[in-house]
């Protein structure tokens, strides 16, 4: 009797470009999740959990980090070309990071000042997201991701459907949690309003503002959010660093111009 053929496992390539890791970090620490699921997949590529490294192509691209360098141009083309689907995850990788204050600014200056041998330094003159570059089939926003986030897009992408993450802003997540609103009662300044749910609301349950780290929302209302940081005491300028941080690119695309003085 002939034994039935063996099945063959999705490949999974997990790959950086320019980020601190974390976001692969957070797919190391989903210890407990990722055990049910590793008997499903074959890891073909993730150089942060293994050496053993494996020639495409992969049926799942995971892609933490933004393009900074022209090594990175080349190197996202080839790994988009041999991958099925492409998710970029982190705010790097979604938004060009907190490396994209960049953008503004001159970078032959920063490097100048920053490097002692500034000619031995190759990168571009902007830091931008994946999608930039190459079509990508869904972005996982966050400075980290959420694990559980995470765990959804990969089990939804391995079963070939959409993942289920929801496109609200992190005042609904401050609604479900019970935690009282910051700026109404305390006069705190939080970009809640506009910003990509996902954390679970973290910061303001611990009385801190959110400082938009999961980046603006689908229904961000930048016109009607910045008198709203203004009358919480906040100054141009700090509006401005407030706004400028892990997804600089994002909300600077969709602030209101500022009139002159």
């Amino acid at each position: 009797m002939a034994e039935p053929p063996v099945r063959r496992r999705p490949r999974l390539g997990v790959f950086k470009f320019a980020s601190c890791d974390g976001c692969q970090l957070t797919l190391l620490d989903c210890e407990d999740e990722l055990l049910p699921l590793a008997a499903e997949i074959e890891i073909a590529h993730f150089v942060e959990a293994s050496s053993d490294v494996q020639p495409g192509p992969y049926d799942l691209s995971l892609v933490e980090g933004s393009v900074s360098t022209p090594e990175h141009l080349e190197r996202i083309r080839r790994i988009r070309a041999e991958s099925r689907r492409l998710v970029t995850i982190g705010a790097c990788a979604t938004a060009g990071g907190v490396q994209a204050l960049r953008n503004f600014a001159d970078v032959a200056e920063f490097r100048a000042t920053v490097y002692a041998k500034p000619d031995y330094i190759e990168t571009l003159a902007t830091s931008t997201p994946i999608s930039a570059h190459v079509p990508v089939d869904f972005e996982l926003r966050g400075c980290p991701i959420d694990r559980g986030q995470l765990i959804e897009v990969i089990t939804a992408f391995l079963a070939d459907r959409r993942p289920d993450i929801p496109d609200h802003s992190v005042c609904f997540a401050c609604k479900r949690r019970g935690t009282t609103c910051l700026p109404v009662a305390h006069g705190i300044p939080c970009l809640g309003p506009v910003t990509h749910a996902g954390c679970g609301a973290l910061c303001p349950a611990y009385g801190r503002g959110c400082y938009g780290c999961f980046g603006p929302s689908g229904s961000a209302n930048m016109p009607a959010m910045i008198p709203l940081l203004r009358s919480d005491g906040m100054s141009d300028e700090d509006v401005l660093r407030f706004l400028h941080t892990f997804n600089v690119a994002k909300f600077a695309a969709i602030e209101p111009e500022r009139e002159d003085p």
